[in-house]
């Protein structure tokens, strides 16, 4: 059930309040504790909705100054753990921060002051807020494509993900995460995002919920029905040409930067009669795009088109082309990763010769 999957969190979190001066003594108290986001693998948001059901964070309290001990101790500190690749969100909805990688830190409450002179040995309250924990999951490669395209079944192909394949749409209703193993011990994670619909942009169906997946993986990974794709009988068949324009338009409306990320393309279901016929078809489409617009009514022409590093046709019922899609899908991490390794040392250089 897609219930049992979260990914967003508001929670009410505060630090901890000061402790009580000493007036007599000068002592002071201790300031309250601090509440920390800490990023922790194999955590989620509904582990930290199970061990905060109130969604109440609060820090401990700063220890009151005595004769004891004239400084008094700080409150304790209260670390949630969250899962990697959260963005933090205010309650006006503006990013505050974000973590990435396990370990990471995020102050989300600071402790009050202690009372000292300046206070009038009085205690200050520790800072509230509301904040939004945001899931976006951080994946190698995200895969997309409209609901009964294969993309389940081309995950469990790949990797060890065993997700829950059904010949209806809207079979994924939860983003699934597996992992492609290569004979070096290389990994690659990939994530099948649920089915879009036409209007998913407009937060039709699932929307935007699974759009956001999108934006926080690497490489763009389209997977077409050759065949064409109808979702109900009331809705309009769409050939393979039109799908793959359907789902550029989709991430393009979302969000125009979705775009620019490096995409591949696997063409499934090769094993279905008259599938090499519409192969040849949809490659000279594709060639040639502007040629074929013209038969599209004007809201399904994306302004930009995404380009494919590679066109992989694949079938996830015979195996055909898995290992090639698995090696495609290599080469273009190794060689985006080689550019952005470039990039850093050309600016690390530029460094060294303006600060030489």
């Amino acid at each position: 059930q897609y219930g049992t999957f979260i990914d967003d969190l508001r929670l009410y979190v505060r630090g901890g309040t000061g402790g009580m001066g000493y007036p007599r003594l000068g002592g002071e108290g201790g300031r309250g504790g601090d509440v920390y986001f800490v990023a922790q693998e194999r955590t989620t948001l509904k582990s930290i909705k199970n061990r905060y059901p109130q969604k109440r964070i609060v820090a401990g309290t700063g220890a009151n100054s005595s004769v004891r001990a004239l400084k008094g101790e700080k409150g304790k500190d209260c670390e949630v753990h969250v899962p990697p690749g959260i963005s933090i969100l205010d309650d006006d909805g503006k990013q505050i921060g974000e973590v990435n990688a396990a370990g990471e830190r995020f102050l989300a409450a600071r402790g009050g002051l202690g009372g000292s002179l300046a206070t009038n040995f009085l205690p200050s309250k520790g800072q509230k807020r509301i904040l939004h924990l945001d899931l976006k999951l951080i994946a190698d490669v995200g895969l997309v494509g409209f609901p009964n395209a294969g993309k389940s079944s081309l995950l469990s192909k790949i990797s060890h993900a065993k997700p829950e394949i059904a010949n209806y749409a809207f079979t994924t209703i939860q983003p699934e995460l597996g992992k492609i193993m290569y004979a070096d011990y290389k990994q690659i994670l990939v994530a099948d995002l649920p089915g879009l619909i036409e209007g998913a942009h407009a937060n039709r169906g699932m929307g935007h919920k699974f759009l956001k997946h999108v934006e926080r993986t690497k490489h763009l990974l389209l997977v077409v029905d050759i065949s064409g794709f109808q979702l109900s009988t009331k809705t309009r068949f769409r050939t393979a040409f039109e799908t793959i324009l359907l789902l550029t338009k989709e991430l393009e409306q979302y969000k125009e930067e979705l775009l620019t990320k490096p995409a591949l393309l696997a063409i499934n279901k090769m094993d279905l009669p008259c599938a090499k016929d519409n192969l040849n078809e949809l490659m000279k489409q594709l060639q040639n795009p502007q040629d074929s617009l013209h038969l599209l009514q004007e809201e399904m022409i994306p302004e930009n088109t995404l380009k494919f590093r590679d066109i992989i046709p694949i079938s996830t019922y015979t195996g055909e082309g898995i290992e090639e899609l698995k090696a495609c899908v290599r080469k273009s991490l190794d060689e985006e990763a080689e550019q952005e390794n470039a990039e850093y040392r050309k600016k690390k250089l530029l460094l060294l010769q303006t600060s030489g």
